[in-house]
């Protein structure tokens, strides 16, 4: 509506209330009310982030209109392009990546670094390249292998090669230093069958087979990301010990990986694979918080910066006392963990124990590990807790209980 005379009374006339909420959802705000570009983008983001709890389309629809800015932008000019690319990048991508949008996250980030590092993308382009011709001749005979392998276990699988995207072997490069010819994992084999078992029963094959590489597994069907993505990665030894990593999921389960939040809506799910509208709104927990940090913070600079760093984090996951699992982000400490589990722990922890012993509040927890709360019913949280918590949830918590203190 922004750029055009019409209102949303006219909208809602012609196609409804459902309609109209989505335009007025994703229309800007009125530039002239502010007066830098950075206050201008942190209040819509702010405005999509509220009408994103309402409606998951308006994030889709604004995910697909970025997208294709993008396809576009060289039309712009470069000012404009970097701008562009860079909040692409920085935010658009991100959010892409937690709603489980691989394929437009991953195309979200190799054209905006091709527009904010045109010389590196391509040149790293150019270098995959030529590694991929000599590495898909390879995998094409490993596969063959492979399938002669699987074929015994009677169960349907269809491979596939998947190439990494060119943004993310750059970060490889840059977070392990190493040149491209050190990446191992440049290009891998995905098996894709029919249930979960048949996954298991995939994998148990190639690991009596091949060996696996120590500390290289990872089983997010267990252990399911935050944004629904399920899969069991894994890293064998190849012919002449090259490393090759596999990655074993069902059919449905690829679907969401490349959809993510919006397969809900494209795919029929089978019976035995259905996302419930539980686990929907489970991964949809850290807007909820979100929202809730949001209403505490007037500066749109802090605002964008918090929004981006929260976008960006790994995340581990530590269990509670009766197994239950909480995702974190990387760093995260038994604060975090507390407000996490509850408000109510949160406010009134007093210690923690993690795999049984006593430990600082500010010690950063690691995946895997089991922590229990100690609290007590007259403590109250501490101001210096702000200074090493993690989580936008545990921030704003403490942040109102101080508040409510002074009231």
């Amino acid at each position: 509506m922004e750029d055009s005379d019409v209102v949303y009374a006219e909208l809602e006339n012609n196609f409804g209330k459902e309609i109209a909420d989505l335009v007025d959802g994703v229309t800007k705000l009125d530039r002239l009310h502010f007066t830098d570009h950075a206050e201008f983008e942190a209040e819509n983001w702010r405005k999509t982030l509220i009408a994103l709890a309402k409606d998951i389309s308006i994030i889709l629809i604004k995910l697909a209109d970025r997208l294709h800015n993008m396809r576009t932008i060289r039309f712009l000019g470069l000012e404009d392009q970097k701008r562009i690319a860079q909040e692409s990048l920085a935010l658009y991508a991100s959010i892409a990546d937690r709603l489980g949008m691989f394929a437009i996250k991953s195309e979200l980030e190799d054209l905006s670094f091709s527009v904010l590092e045109p010389d590196l993308f391509r040149d790293v382009s150019f270098a995959l390249d030529r590694q991929t011709a000599q590495r898909q001749e390879y995998l094409k005979i490993f596969s063959e292998t492979l399938s002669e392998k699987v074929k015994r276990l009677n169960v349907p699988f269809r491979f596939t090669f998947r190439p990494k995207h060119i943004y993310s072997i750059y970060q490889k490069m840059q977070r392990q230093k190493k040149a491209l010819t050190e990446i191992e994992d440049t290009m891998g084999i995905r098996i894709v069958t029919d249930t979960l078992a048949s996954c298991y029963l995939i994998l148990g094959e190639i690991h009596s087979a091949h060996k696996p590489v120590p500390n290289a597994f990872n089983d997010y069907i267990a252990n399911p990301k935050q944004n629904l993505y399920q899969s069991i990665h894994t890293s064998i030894y190849g012919p002449e010990d090259k490393i090759v990593e596999v990655q074993i999921r069902t059919e449905e389960m690829n679907k969401r990986a490349e959809h993510g939040i919006a397969a809900h809506w494209k795919y029929k799910l089978t019976s035995q694979e259905k996302v419930k509208e539980k686990d929907l709104e489970a991964s949809l927990g850290w807007l909820k918080e979100w929202l809730e940090w949001i209403q505490d913070l007037k500066s749109p600079a802090e605002f964008l910066e918090i929004l981006k760093t929260e976008l960006k984090v790994h995340q581990i996951f530590v269990f509670t006392p009766r197994m239950e699992v909480k995702a974190l982000p990387e760093n995260a400490t038994p604060v975090d963990f507390a407000y996490a589990v509850h408000s109510d722990i949160g406010d009134h922890c007093m210690g923690a124990k993690v795999g049984g012993s006593i430990v600082r509040l500010d010690s950063p927890l690691k995946s895997g590990d089991v922590c229990e709360i100690l609290v007590r019913k007259n403590v109250k949280p501490n101001k210096d807790w702000l200074k090493f918590v993690k989580t936008a949830r545990a921030r704003s918590k403490i942040r109102r209980a101080f508040k409510e203190k002074q009231a």
